[in-house]
């Protein structure tokens, strides 16, 4: 049976909104199954990708470009949206903009992010056991080493 309110409008059911960032460098299983589990949570997935102006900011460099790690998170069928990160203060900006129920990072960034609390439920997931960038990124080198 459909309940409907008093004033005789069926309610608006309202759509999850999850938000996450990273660098997305050498997309890897781990990226598959942390977007997976991500995109479980709710009903849509935005991902915000660290521009590599922002990595250079951080001290990191990114093997692939922004522009190659983007079009790799398009094509990802749990990502809904990708946008660029460029800035560690946009993240309440973007979570308003993006109206977002939701923000979730990996485990290892747990307790960073906990201020977020104020605009939306705040997660950290566990990170995959054996795979990451920085082991794929080792492993390209002793592999280098050897040849």
């Amino acid at each position: 049976m459909m309940r409907f309110f008093k004033s005789g409008k069926k309610p608006v059911s309202r759509r999850t909104t999850v938000l996450t960032y990273g660098t997305f460098d050498l997309f890897h299983s781990g990226h598959v199954r942390l977007l997976q589990r991500l995109k479980a949570m709710g009903d849509e997935l935005i991902v915000g990708c660290a521009t590599d102006e922002f990595n250079e900011k951080k001290g990191k460099t990114a093997v692939m470009s922004y522009e190659a790690r983007r079009e790799i998170l398009e094509s990802c069928r749990f990502v809904d949206v990708v946008i660029p990160e460029y800035d560690w203060v946009q993240k309440p900006l973007d979570i308003a903009h993006y109206k977002v129920d939701v923000f979730a990072m990996g485990d290892d960034w747990e307790g960073y992010f906990d201020d977020l609390e104020k605009h939306c439920r705040v997660v950290y997931l566990p990170r995959t056991p054996e795979v990451s960038t920085t082991s794929l990124r080792e492993r390209v080198d002793a592999m280098r080493k050897t040849a």
